[in-house]
């Protein structure tokens, strides 16, 4: 594709699929840039932020090109490159390196820096230091934090690193971008998470706020709220639609935490999502989203919980496996007694046997590869292929799950006027992929 016609056009859509850097200035942007198109000598393109950090370009302070929804393709894919691209966004290589990455994925060091070299120009070290550079700029601009308490937060081994990064990526210091900040009230981290337009925002909130879980999550006046677990400590989001954004209100026990937590809150809201790619194969979509997880075990742990019952009654029993505000983790959840569970004693000891399975090594995130996990959901007592869907679709974000024999998906089919057997709608969701979860959430919302 001969991208510079998209330059020349500022088009949005392209923010987060490439990136722009002008040899004339040594600084890169987003394509839709609203500075002076470049001649076409003077301009490179990239795949990611970091190559365009790698090869000597500084990034444009007037476009933020580190700031766009992320690119569509690293979300949707099933490979390894995607897979590997989302656990750096969560955070995985600051953690622990890039060993616990290539622990975590199954593969080499040596394999992951080669295959991520070759489709985004840099290895899972210079996109995990490009990625605390964005998060150190984040916390200068967002928080009163000192400076050097910042670079340890983003994950930086030292100050000196922190500097000589901040520098290389966005050509100053970072003492530049501080500025006095009303945005942080008593550890409050207030933000606004970029999308792809357009959005179904009050769908997406609505589905979310009919499921809210008692004790850990809330949906009023238009604000969703929840607790949420992260590496670091216990924290609570509150997620609101705003004009062309959503406004993240992030109270965190601690600011290591920024990184997981934004790119948990990303995929929980499905932000980025390409929606004209969607929307051409999913005829009406117009903006929906597939609301997501910001973990995989309670999200399977819901899909359990559901079969066969009503929504409020899952809502009801969920609440009761609340603990101080949290969802219990899977090691909590084996310590509760049988009274806790107010469920039949099958289906309790199905979500002990999922408990288990974590506990022994089982994953249910962006990094999970997905028909390896549903293999081993599959092989587990009480779940069969609803639940294994269920769970691939909304905790490891498949984009092309189907349901048929759902009864929301059967009622949704019927009042559309679509094939309502089972097997027949099946074959006419065909049509649908490789986005049949779009389609899914349009007839849930039909009935």
């Amino acid at each position: 594709m001969d991208l510079y016609p998209v330059i020349s056009s500022k088009d949005r859509r392209f923010d987060g699929r490439f990136w722009v850097g002008v040899t004339t200035t040594g600084i890169y942007c987003r394509p839709s840039c609203p500075a002076r198109t470049p001649k076409p000598e003077n301009v490179r393109f990239f795949p990611s932020v970091a190559a365009a950090a790698k090869a000597g370009f500084r990034a444009c302070r007037r476009c933020a090109p580190d700031a766009v929804p992320g690119s569509p393709q690293w979300d949707a894919r099933a490979d390894l490159t995607a897979r590997a691209v989302r656990l750096i966004n969560d955070g995985v290589v600051d953690r622990g390196g890039v060993p616990a990455l290539a622990a975590r994925l199954g593969y080499t060091e040596r394999h992951l820096h080669r295959l991520l070299t070759q489709e985004l120009g840099a290895g899972p070290i210079a996109l995990a230091r490009t990625q605390r550079a964005q998060t150190a700029k984040t916390l200068i601009a967002k928080t009163s934090l000192g400076l050097a308490e910042i670079a340890f937060a983003s994950g930086f081994g030292s100050v000196r690193q922190f500097n000589d990064t901040f520098k290389e990526v966005y050509g100053c210091a970072p003492s530049a971008l501080r500025r006095n900040s009303n945005d942080t009230v008593d550890g409050t981290i207030n933000l606004k998470l970029a999308y792809r337009p357009p959005l179904n925002a009050k769908a997406l909130f609505d589905f979310l706020g009919a499921r809210a879980i008692p004790g850990i999550e809330s949906y009023q006046d238009g604000v969703y709220q929840r607790s949420v677990r992260l590496p670091h400590g216990a924290a609570t989001v509150a997620l609101t639609p705003g004009d062309g954004h959503i406004a993240a209100q992030l109270n965190l026990s601690d600011v290591r935490d920024l990184t997981p937590a934004v790119a948990r809150c990303r995929r929980l809201l499905d932000l980025d999502a390409d929606p004209q790619a969607i929307d051409a194969c999913v005829s009406g979509s117009q903006g929906t989203r597939v609301p997501r997880a910001v973990d995989g075990f309670e999200m399977a742990v819901r899909a359990v919980v559901g079969q066969q019952i009503s929504v409020s009654g899952a809502r009801t029993v969920l609440a009761k496996l609340v603990r101080d505000g949290l969802f219990p983790t899977p090691a909590e959840l084996l310590e509760l007694p049988d009274e806790a569970f107010a469920m039949p004693a099958r289906r309790r000891e199905t979500l002990r046997a999922l408990a288990g399975a974590m506990l022994e090594g089982l994953t249910l995130d962006s990094g999970s590869d997905r028909e390896t996990t549903r293999a081993a959901l599959l092989s587990l007592p009480g779940i069969g292929e609803w639940t294994a869907g269920y769970i691939s679709m909304r905790a490891l974000g498949d984009p092309d799950v189907f349901l048929p024999t759902d009864l929301g998906s059967l009622h949704g089919a019927a009042a559309l006027g679509l094939p309502t057997d089972p097997r027949e709608l099946a074959k006419h969701a065909e049509q649908w992929r490789p986005w049949r979860s779009y389609a899914q959430i349009l007839l849930w919302r039909a009935n």
